[in-house]
């Protein structure tokens, strides 16, 4: 039988994506990689924040290209239009939300990630056995056992999300990945602090759960879970017909960095036949300090715990992960059998595949950047900065202790310091409105970025120290901006109020 040569032959010319010049190529992207780690070596030089002009913002917002640009002006773009308006969490004084800084070695791993162009979903390849290697790096550095398994993700909210889901499937009493949640007999609930991270809310929400099925149990005095009204909240749900099925301890609370009691939670889990998931998205590294580990007694107890590298270990966005300590379970909840995918080739094998774990096939090489950063610094010198960063919170406490005008509003326990500008004379209302408009002029003065949070009904000024690059001198610098500030806030709070009297 003879092929239709017909059906071989191209109708267009065939157009490749290619470089024409690959010599011209190299020099192009040297020249570009010079300019970029030179901005990054003056960062502290520049404004941490600036305003994006609304010309910029129309020239982002181009209509789709059809014809080709040419890789000079996209990246003329980019420097024009990209770099000067970031958030700023590469520069020393960003304080305002828990971002990582990034390494300037993680621009290297970057590189070789995107050259690479590998897909994690499985198979037998090398990078496989990279994440293979990172995770097993971090079960053995939590204690977790060696049946124990673990999953890269975006952030600790996919892995938040994938650890309760193996929860509720183990402690389900129907198959839940074939019957659904409407087949449960009665409500599954589960149990966490009120100052936990909103992301616990919205993984029971995709889960099927409901919102509702959450039980946001009241803190301490210290912002840590009331774990009394916890066990009686367990115990009225079980009396109703309920469900318990998990209890969701944290580890680090985003507001005040408060770490829940996990020795006592772990033995409520225990007592009560319920599984403990841990929120350690950037707490859970203060396992790397020497001398702040302590506060993490009992995250042994944990079933599952969830954490990002992108954090406090500084690898470039985005690095999370999930580790479960009963492998079977994990694999329980996502793995499926499909012909399509393990057609028993040499490139097919290095079972099992990531993707029997979680639920995305395709995915990034991220273990590299992960794999390359703690390569490159090793634990000890992450370690380090993750302590020298819980110093320079109790500094800042420190000088808020000692200035006039600032009052401290909640215990410092690890890198986030919570305080506000006071005056004797002003209302609660004035106060808080004295203090927004503070944290926006030290914003868009560029001196610094700070970010706000509720402590009871006062408005506060949040200082996250998560970065490498801060020194105690920035510090001192943002206090000094406050003293500046605080006149000119001041001032616009008796004029609002003139206004509408």
């Amino acid at each position: 039988m003879n092929p239709d040569k017909s059906l071989f032959t191209p109708t267009d010319t065939p157009v490749g994506l290619d470089p024409d010049d690959w010599e011209a190529f190299v020099r192009f992207c040297t020249e570009r990689l010079r300019k970029t780690v030179q901005q990054l070596s003056t960062v502290a030089n520049d404004k941490v924040w600036s305003p994006i002009p609304e010309t910029v913002k129309q020239a982002i917002a181009e209509e789709i290209p059809m014809k080709p640009q040419g890789i000079e002006q996209v990246c003329s773009d980019i420097e024009d239009n990209i770099l000067p308006y970031l958030l700023g969490n590469t520069h020393p004084r960003f304080f305002g939300w828990v971002h990582g800084t990034g390494t300037a070695g993680g621009i290297m791993s970057a590189i070789y990630a995107a050259a690479i162009n590998a897909n994690l979903g499985g198979r037998e390849h090398a990078p496989v056995y990279v994440e293979r290697t990172v995770i097993s790096w971090f079960l053995r550095l939590f204690g977790f056992p060696f049946s124990a398994t673990g999953l890269l993700l975006s952030g600790t909210s996919m892995a938040n999300v994938v650890a309760l889901s193996v929860a509720r499937n183990k402690y389900g009493s129907v198959n839940v990945r074939t019957e659904g949640v409407a087949a449960l007999p009665n409500r599954m609930v589960g149990y966490t602090s009120a100052e936990s991270h909103v992301s616990i809310s919205k993984a029971f929400e995709l889960l099927g759960l409901g919102s509702r099925q959450l039980r946001k149990i009241p803190v301490n005095d210290d912002f840590t879970m009331n774990t009394d009204l916890l066990r009686e909240r367990i115990a009225d749900d079980r009396s109703s017909g309920l469900i318990p099925f998990c209890v969701i301890g944290t580890a680090g609370t985003v507001n005040t960095a408060a770490v829940d009691d996990l020795s006592t939670l772990g033995q409520i889990c225990q007592d009560e036949g319920l599984w403990l998931h841990v929120d350690g998205a950037f707490g859970a590294m203060a396992i790397l300090s020497d001398e702040f580990r302590t506060q993490l007694a009992g995250i042994e107890f944990a079933d599952s715990l969830a954490f990002d590298f992108h954090k406090w270990l500084h690898v470039q966005y985005d690095a999370g992960c999930v580790l479960i300590r009963d492998g079977e379970a994990h694999r329980n909840a996502y793995s499926t059998s499909i012909d399509y995918l393990h057609n028993g080739d040499a490139a097919s094998g290095g079972a099992p595949w990531f993707c029997d774990f979680g639920p995305e096939l395709s995915r990034g090489f991220r273990a590299l950047n992960v794999w390359f950063t703690i390569k490159e610094h090793g634990l000890s010198r992450l370690g380090k900065n993750v302590t020298r960063n819980c110093h320079q919170a109790r500094y800042l406490r420190h000088l808020v202790d000692h200035h006039a005008n600032l009052e401290l509003l909640a215990p410092v326990s690890l890198n986030v310091v919570c305080f506000r500008y006071r005056m004797s004379s002003m209302t609660e209302e004035d106060l808080n409105n004295l203090n927004r408009r503070l944290i926006s002029l030290i914003q868009e003065s560029g001196i610094a970025v700070v970010s706000q949070t509720m402590i009871g009904k006062a408005l506060a000024i949040r200082v996250n120290i998560t970065n490498h690059r801060t020194r105690s001198s920035d510090l001192q610098l943002l206090v000094s901006a406050i003293d500046k500030l605080a006149p000119v806030a001041l001032s616009g709070i008796v004029e609002a109020a003139g206004q509408s009297n």
